[in-house]
């Protein structure tokens, strides 16, 4: 059956462009179009729609006034942001981000590009990822499953008490969002430092990591070459670099960068993070992996696991953006608890405790 795409742009030319290339692929069609978030909002009230196409800069009611109202509306909608500024204004996207977009797409500037078979391409893979996504219900706790090895932590004890910590996170495609509901709700004293791997291109990360920073306990910084890993603080990778972690010497963990090629087809790869971990201080680590396309990060986890004592969260299928790369993680067998969204912060703390 094909998905019905609703476009939102206040370019008719863009909406053509647009409707062309979508009406070009079977798996697609184009059921309604708007040149403004005020129209968009109408025709979401009377209709649903398998993905919407939104341009952020728009008269009357722009791009982030639009997600913005329908987060306010509590509506569940599948939306692929693609903007000249999504490339510009990091700060823009992100933010995009963060209310619920899934993902986005740079629109070129230059007419040929726009009609070039490599934009194509790569604007109907990613709206088809956009159009069959879950339907996310992020505060819900429907679906909850815990695996029985969680039965070894019970309340007010935590297996690494004592120990050498360390949270390292994972996440994709509807990262944003969920990174918005994990990160804010830890406590500043939690007892080990956060390590984190968004797949974001560069100059996107630092704009995430200072969005999180002014709504978070703790600290929340885009990781430098060299920069001391302490309790306190969150570690965002660079985009288009792979973050690791090294011993330092006499004593301590630093962050260090590679510039290797992509892995999992992604840069920076979280796979690259988790093992580096194993050459670390560490003696406990607890890994959490979210919403987000492909497998990144379950090799890693295997790998890290054969020389540290790991606790694996997945999040569950049923708040995911993209069910894919928690999917892989408890493919692995190691996943200790798969859970909302909304519980994963709670069971982080639970685990690592707070100083």
């Amino acid at each position: 059956m094909q998905k019905n795409i609703l476009i939102v742009d206040d370019s008719a030319l863009m909406r053509r462009v647009f409707c062309d290339i979508i009406g070009s692929d079977e798996r697609f069609r184009v059921a309604a179009m708007a040149a403004n978030g005020r129209e968009a909002l109408k025709l979401l009230e009377k209709n649903t729609y398998d993905a919407v196409v939104l341009d952020l800069v728009m008269p009357k009611v722009n791009g982030i006034e639009m997600l913005r109202e329908i987060q306010k509306r509590g509506w569940q909608v599948r939306v692929l942001v693609c903007s000249t500024i999504a490339d510009k204004d990091a700060a823009e996207t992100v933010e995009a981000l963060s209310l619920g977009a899934i993902d986005f797409v740079r629109k070129p500037t230059g007419f040929k590009d726009l009609n070039g078979e490599e934009f194509r391409e790569r604007f109907l893979r990613i709206l088809e990822e956009v159009a069959n996504a879950e339907e996310s219900t992020q505060s819900s706790a429907k679906g909850t499953r815990r695996h029985k090895a969680t039965s070894k932590v019970t309340p007010g004890e935590r297996k690494g008490k004592g120990k050498n910590q360390l949270v390292a996170i994972a996440s994709s495609t509807g990262g944003p969002k969920a990174l918005h509901e994990v990160i804010p709700r830890l406590p500043k004293d939690l007892d080990a430092p956060v390590v984190l791997v968004q797949h974001m291109p560069k100059g996107f990360t630092k704009t995430l990591a200072e969005r999180l920073d002014q709504v978070s306990a703790l600290k929340v910084v885009e990781a430098a070459e060299g920069m001391r890993v302490e309790k306190g603080c969150v570690y965002v990778s660079q985009g288009g670099l792979h973050m690791t972690l090294t011993r330092r010497p006499g004593g301590g963990t630093v962050i260090a960068y590679s510039d290797a090629p992509t892995r999992e087809g992604v840069k920076p790869c979280a796979n690259y993070m988790y093992e580096s971990i194993g050459t670390t201080d560490y003696d406990e680590v607890t890994c959490v992996v979210l919403t987000g396309m492909g497998a990144d990060g379950s090799e890693g986890i295997v790998n890290l696991g054969k020389s540290k004592s790991i606790h694996v969260i997945a999040q569950n299928k049923e708040t995911c953006a993209v069910y894919g790369m928690p999917r892989s993680a408890v493919a692995t067998g190691l996943t200790n608890e798969e859970l909302p969204l909304s519980e994963i912060a709670d069971a982080i703390t639970k685990y690592v405790g707070v100083m």
